[in-house]
């Protein structure tokens, strides 16, 4: 098992990477004989779910691998893909975006040699929410790499608005593709010990997302949250589910955002006041318990921007689900061979598609659209919703 077995259904980034790896290597040696394409920056971009950061934390152990070719078994790989070597340094905005002072302190980070390994490796996940003044810090670093670094930046999509014009045409580009059915349901199989009638239908209702798909495969209540979503569609026939559709989502969302966070925060707060000398007894420790409380609180305040992202992060992802639906009754309305994004729910597919015309339907997805659009622009969920359902309840 190397590194790169970490990535699923992407076979053209993985030789693409591992060329690089191998140039990385090289370099460090004295041997390197150009061609190799290796640079110090990257971007990687795809589709929710097609594993960017998977990609770039596993180049990251490639790049530090006592061997240089990402053996996944050496010290230095497993270190890297836990998250706890030296030189590789993660970068999750835990709110909605990435601020200036955060990008400034890494990029002075960045600035130092190597402490153990062969490179020092920024990665930087949902670089695409880095704000203005960041992304101007992080140009001046990537237009003036330091010697023995390289940053690698993961984008959503490769949409040009998604990170900014001047930080892209700087960075070697690898673009991920949505993982087949059939990879995801092997990697569930193998990896997860998942049964096999379990991990096909995970895979195929996922929506290419591999971790989705695991958690679908192993949480009855992601499971129960999925079909409440879609039951929407075909609930909406009197006026007065409209708000109580809107609610449900709403409520589903936070569900799924309380279920990520609580456990996570619980477990945070307690090590930050331990480490503070919170709970200790004695001499000074008045003082320590202030000190401890001040820091959990500012670190709550931290959570609390985290916990709003990752329910808005739900939403979406129940939105997804809402526009699967419906792109799933055009194409069965048009008679189309394509393959569903929810097969398990054909027949309401059908259904729906005998119900509505092609016109309404396609008005109803534009609705989930643009409540999409509308909560990423800062309008309140609950608003964005309401609307949104009403429009899926008149077509």
């Amino acid at each position: 098992m190397t590194v790169w077995s970490q990535l699923v259904g992407q076979d053209d980034a993985i030789d693409v990477l591992s060329a690089a790896a191998d140039s990385a290597a090289a370099i460090v040696s004295g041997e390197d004989l150009g061609g190799g394409g290796m640079t110090h920056a990257w971007l990687f971009t795809g589709p929710p779910g097609s594993g960017r950061s998977v990609a770039a934390r596993a180049f990251a152990a490639a790049l530090q691998c006592e061997y240089g070719t990402g053996c996944g078994e050496c010290a230095a790989c497993h270190t890297a893909l836990g998250g706890t070597h030296a030189d590789v340094r993660l970068v999750e905005p835990e709110g909605l975006s990435i601020s200036v002072a955060e990008m400034r302190e890494l990029v002075q980070a960045s600035a130092r040699r190597p402490a153990t390994g062969r490179w020092r490796v920024v990665i930087i996940a949902d670089a695409d929410r880095l704000t203005e003044g960041a992304g101007n810090a992080l140009l001046k670093a990537v237009e003036e790499p330091p010697e023995r670094s390289v940053f690698l930046l993961c984008a959503p999509s490769d949409h040009p608005e998604d990170v900014s014009v001047t930080i892209r045409s700087r960075c070697r580009a690898v673009a991920l593709r949505t993982p087949p059915a059939a990879s995801i349901a092997e990697v569930l199989r193998s990896r997860d010990g998942i049964p096999d009638e379990m991990a096909r239908w995970a895979a195929s209702v996922c929506g290419g997302h591999v971790g989705r798909a695991r958690r679908l495969a192993t949480d009855t209540s992601a499971r129960q949250r999925r079909e409440a979503v879609l039951r929407i569609p075909l609930g909406l026939r009197q006026p007065s589910e409209v708000f109580v559709c809107a609610d449900d989502l709403i409520k589903s969302a936070e569900a799924d955002a309380n279920e990520v966070s609580e456990a996570r925060d619980d477990a945070e707060q307690e090590e930050l006041r331990t480490a503070m000398g919170g709970g200790g007894t004695g001499k000074g420790t008045v003082a320590a318990k202030r000190a401890a409380d001040a820091a959990v609180r500012r670190l709550a305040q931290r959570q609390k921007s985290r916990a709003t992202r990752t329910q808005r992060d739900a939403l979406d992802l129940a939105l997804v689900d809402l526009a699967g639906f419906y792109r799933d009754v055009l194409v069965h309305a048009s008679g189309s061979a394509g393959t569903l994004t929810h097969p398990d729910r054909a027949q309401d597919v059908a259904t729906a598609a005998w119900e509505w015309t092609p016109e309404s339907t396609l008005r109803r997805l534009e609705a989930v659209l643009a409540c999409r659009d509308a909560i990423d622009v800062n309008v309140k969920p609950r608003i964005a919703v309401e609307a949104m359902v009403t429009a899926l309840h008149h077509g």
